[in-house]
Parts: C-alpha cells; structure tokens; sequence
C-alpha cells in the first residue's frame, strides 16, 4: 500500500522574525541621564578616545564608538560627550557615545573651493594657532590668510607663530599681516639645538584650548613634543627638491599642558584648506573698523569691485591710519578665500622663483 501523501495547512508555515526588531518603531529615544560626561580627545576610525574626570585623581581614558541614535552627527575632537556602558577604562572594553553637547565654537574647512560638504576639524576650541615657517619651507602667505579667514568665522582668536626663526629675519615674514594686528610669537633653534621662545608660546596657550594647524614640515609636531614632553608626536624633513615636509602626524590629538595650563590640538600637517562655506560678509565681521562702510556699498557687492563703498570709507580716514592697509588685507584674504591670489602675492613668488 502506498503512503499517503501529508497536506500542509498553515500550523507548518515558519514565521520569520521581522529582522529590524519586533518592537515598533518610536521617536522617543532614552534620556540618558546618568551619562557619564568625557572630552573626546582622539578620533580614529570609528573609534572615540575619551577623557573622564580629567585633572583628577579619577582620570581615566575610555575607549568609546558613537551610539546609533545619534544617526549622521559626527564626533570629533573636542567634543564634550555623554558615555554610558563600560566607562571604567579598562583594557578591551567599550562604551558608547550617546550624547554631543552644544559646541561653543566649531573650526571647519572644505576638502577645496568647490566642494560644499562642510568637515568639522575640532569643536569647542578658543584659539586657532596658525604655524609657519619662516624658511625651509617657504612660507605661504595664502594658506596662513585662508586659516585666518576660518578663525575669524569660527569665533577664535588667531595667533601666528613664526618658526625656525634663526633662518630668517621674523619681521620680513611678519610685514605682510601687520595691518591685521595679529599677536605673533617665533620660535627658534638656539647653538646647542634648544628651540628657543617657548615662554612666549606658553603665555599665549595658558588657560585656552588651541588648536595648532600648518603645512608639513614647519615644525608643528616638534613644537607638540617641546610643549608636552610625553606628547611622542612624530617628526619629519623637508624635501630638498620639492621644498615640502612629508606628512608625520597621522591622527588630531588633544594633549593637556603640564600643569593643567590649558590643551593643545596637534593636527596632521594640511596641503590646503578649502573655504567654500564661508559667507564674504563673515570676513567683514573680522574688521570692525571696516564693517560700518559696508552700509553704502550696493546690493550684493562683493567689496572687491569699482563701487564698493568701503574706498571711500577709507579714503575718508573714516577707519583710521591703518585704513588702506587694513583694506587691503581684507581684500587680498576675500582673494584667498576664491582661491586667488592678488598680483603683489604672483609677484613675490615670481620673484622667489628668478633668486632660484
């Protein structure tokens, strides 16, 4: 006799899981209240090194990735944060990053001038540290403007600091952004290979969070390491041919001072810095003594072009002795911020180049 074939009805049909959860979705996301707060004071990869209770006897450093909730906001060094889990900073444990408080500043660039995706570098910083040399390598006038303009936007107080100041008289590289009323300090190597002018770079540093940004090879990481002795950042040459320093740090960093004096932010040495966010009127801002002859410009003048108000403004003596220069400035950083130079700067690298 032939087995009968068994029929199937639906108490044999598997019923697969839904694979997002079987809860229903909810806007609602937890408040996290016992958060534990931390400074994120390294990015790498996905992965957040925070600092808890810093310049205490409870310090510690915890190891911890963003939360899913938090979607596409990113983190980045800085950033005030709330951890939960494991925050005990033990070897191989993770916690997550479920909270980024309100930055008080945010420093941003573009990858170039036409990009518009914005990139945060480091957030809640005070001052923007712009380190140049002032020979070997050459300095660029027009990355140390286009970092100006980014300070001025972000709300920082910029500060240029000079380096390898026993190549080359400071002043002759200084000239150029005199009008600007910069506070400048330079650094120098002295006989015995002492870098020399550190008391002034710690006056400037104590009590703020700086961030350190300039092209390889200037001597930013040495100024790092001189700064805080256990910094360990790495340290390269320039290329004799080419007159450009090979990128040493590979990841930003914030260290701590000796002595609780304020935090430094070492970043990777940058071969340019886009501005394709910047508004021209953010610029403006920066010059106060320029800003109220913006009132007779016409509609959308872009204070470069014969009817600018701001000529006459100046030519009036209206912003002062150091009007011209001043406006000048102004304009040559607009110029920077398009990706232009102005024909004094093509005339000077022109010049460079026939003394080579």
């Amino acid at each position: 006799m032939s087995e009968r074939r068994r029929r199937y009805d639906e108490d044999d049909v598997r019923v697969r899981p839904n694979p997002r959860g079987s809860r229903p979705r909810t806007k609602e996301r937890p408040a996290h209240a016992d958060a534990v707060p931390a400074l994120v004071v390294v990015v790498d990869r996905g992965r957040s090194t925070c600092l808890v209770e810093p310049g205490t006897d409870r310090e510690r450093t915890v190891t911890a990735m963003r939360a899913r909730e938090l979607g596409r906001t990113g983190v980045v060094v800085g950033d005030r944060v709330g951890l939960v889990g494991d925050t005990s900073g033990r070897t191989d444990t993770l916690a997550r990053i479920v909270r980024i408080d309100e930055r008080r500043t945010v420093l941003r660039r573009t990858a170039d001038d036409t990009d518009p995706v914005e990139r945060v570098v480091v957030a809640n910083a005070d001052q923007l540290v712009v380190v140049t040399a002032v020979a070997d390598p050459e300095p660029r006038a027009r990355m140390v403007d286009r970092c100006l303009v980014a300070a001025y936007v972000a709300g920082m107080r910029p500060l240029l600091c000079l380096t390898k100041g026993d190549l080359r008289p400071a002043e002759e590289v200084l000239r150029t952004w005199a009008p600007l009323g910069l506070d400048a300090v330079v650094t120098s190597r002295g006989p015995d290979g002492e870098l020399l002018g550190l008391d002034d770079v710690r006056e400037r540093l104590r009590g703020r969070t700086s961030v350190l940004v300039g092209h390889s090879g200037v001597g930013k990481s040495t100024l790092v390491n001189a700064l805080v002795p256990d910094a360990g950042r790495a340290t390269g040459h320039v290329n004799a041919v080419t007159g450009r320093g090979r990128h040493t740090s590979t990841s930003m960093a914030a260290l701590a001072l000796p002595d609780g004096q304020g935090w430094v932010v070492d970043t990777p040495g940058v071969r340019s810095f886009g501005l394709a966010h910047v508004d021209p009127e953010a610029v403006l801002s920066a010059f106060p003594d320029l800003l109220p002859g913006e009132e007779g410009c016409p509609r959308g003048c872009t204070h470069d072009e014969p009817d600018c108000a701001l000529d006459a403004w100046v030519a009036e003596g209206r912003a002062g002795a150091a009007g011209p220069a001043r406006l000048e400035s102004f304009r040559r950083l607009l110029a920077a911020r398009r990706g232009e130079e102005r024909d004094d700067e093509r005339e000077r690298h022109r010049g460079r180049e026939r003394e080579q």
